[in-house]
C-alpha cells in the first residue's frame, strides 16, 4: 500500500477488525475450559493473504480481543490478541513477499498459502494450549488442541478460497497489501 495513504490503512484495519469481531461472535461453540471455537480464523487468514502482515496482525488481534470482551470471555481477550495477532503476522510473512518496484504483494502461490496456513494453525493451537494450560491446567488444555486445529483448519481453507476469489474478481485489491 502506498505509504502516503495512512487513512486507507486505518480504514482497512478498522473494517477488517469489525468483520473479525462479527465472525468471532457469529458462531461460538463452547469448549471444556471456558473458551469457544469460532469462525474468526477465516477473516484472519483472508486478511493475511490479501492485505499483509500488519493488517492481519492488527485486525486479527484487535478483532478477537474485542469479541472476547463483548462476548463475556474477557479472561481470554489479551491472550486472543497476542495469539491471533501472531498467527496473522506469520501467515502473511510466510505466504507473501513485497515486490521491490511498486511495494505491492506478489500473488502468493497455493503452496505458500498452505504452508503459511499450517504454521498459523500450529501457532494458534499451541498458543491456546499454553494459555489454557496456565489458566486451567495443561491436562485440561489438551482437549482444546483438536478443536483449535479444526477451527484454524476451516479458517485456512475458507480464507484461501475467499482471498483467491476476491483477488481474481478485483485485482487492484493487491495494492492494499501492507
Amino acid at each position: 500500500m502506498n505509504e502516503s495513504r495512512p487513512a486507507m490503512k486505518i480504514a482497512l484495519v478498522s473494517v477488517l477488525t469489525a468483520v473479525t469481531v462479527v465472525f468471532t461472535l457469529l458462531v461460538r461453540v463452547p469448549t471444556p475450559i471456558k473458551g469457544y471455537i469460532s469462525l474468526c480464523d477465516v477473516v484472519i487468514v483472508f486478511s493475511a493473504y490479501l492485505f499483509g502482515p500488519w493488517t492481519a496482525l492488527l485486525s486479527g488481534g484487535l478483532g478477537t480481543g474485542i469479541a472476547d470482551i463483548i462476548g463475556g470471555y474477557a479472561q481470554w481477550a489479551p491472550l486472543s490478541f497476542v495469539i491471533h495477532a501472531l498467527q496473522g503476522l506469520l501467515i502473511a510473512l510466510i505466504a507473501h513477499r513485497k515486490t521491490e518496484e511498486d511495494g505491492t504483494a506478489d500473488t502468493a502461490s497455493l503452496g505458500a498459502m498452505i504452508i503459511g496456513g499450517i504454521i498459523g494453525m500450529i501457532v494458534m493451537a499451541g498458543g491456546y494450549y499454553v494459555a489454557g494450560g496456565i489458566l486451567y491446567g495443561f491436562q485440561a488444555a489438551l482437549v482444546e488442541i483438536p478443536l483449535n486445529l479444526m477451527q484454524s483448519g476451516v479458517g485456512v481453507v475458507l480464507g484461501i478460497a475467499v482471498a483467491k476469489s476476491v483477488s481474481k474478481a478485483y485485482p487492484p485489491v493487491r495494492n492494499l497489501y501492507w
